[in-house]
């Protein structure tokens, strides 16, 4: 296999937690937080946290397919959140918030449909899986104290 840096996209609540998870894993070798999905450009977190830019707060992952795969990554998304709360994780709540899989190309997109198929096979959450799948669209990153944010405050984040 050719060593290649690819990238994959995820929304799954509170950013600062799906940063600090993707981070563990080896074969990451970038991690940034931002905002995806909605119509405004170069959005705020004060505008996003408003409900109305149609933005999710996400985590970019920039990853060697030669240390790990697009599946594995996927594998951590469904483990890190609960895919069954529609716009929420925990106490958070809002669209920024909400369960969905940014793709990048059509193999990313077909992985994705396949592992949430998957997961509503395997029961394993109680109530069906509401996770989106969509095409990614412009990433516009966070401002600088949202990124590393637990590493650099020493912070805990539970999503559910």
């Amino acid at each position: 296999m050719i060593f290649m840096i690819e990238t994959a996209t995820f929304g799954a609540g509170c950013f600062w937690g799906v940063e600090a998870s993707f981070q563990k894993i080896k074969g990451v070798t970038k991690t940034t937080v931002g905002y995806m999905g909605g119509n405004l450009k170069n959005p705020t977190y004060e505008d996003v946290c408003t409900d109305k830019t149609g933005h999710v707060e996400v985590t970019q992952v920039e990853f060697d397919n030669s240390k790990i795969t697009y599946d594995e990554l996927l594998d951590v998304f469904w483990d890190i959140h609960d895919p069954t709360q529609k716009n929420r994780q925990g106490v958070d709540i809002g669209t920024q918030y909400k369960s969905v899989i940014f793709y990048h190309n059509n193999d990313q997109k077909n992985k994705a449909e396949r592992s949430k198929a998957r997961q509503n096979q395997l029961k394993k959450f109680k109530k069906p899986v509401v996770t989106e799948i969509t095409e990614a669209k412009e990433f516009y990153i966070a401002e600088e104290y949202h990124q590393d944010y637990l590493n650099k405050n020493k912070g805990v984040c539970f999503t559910f």
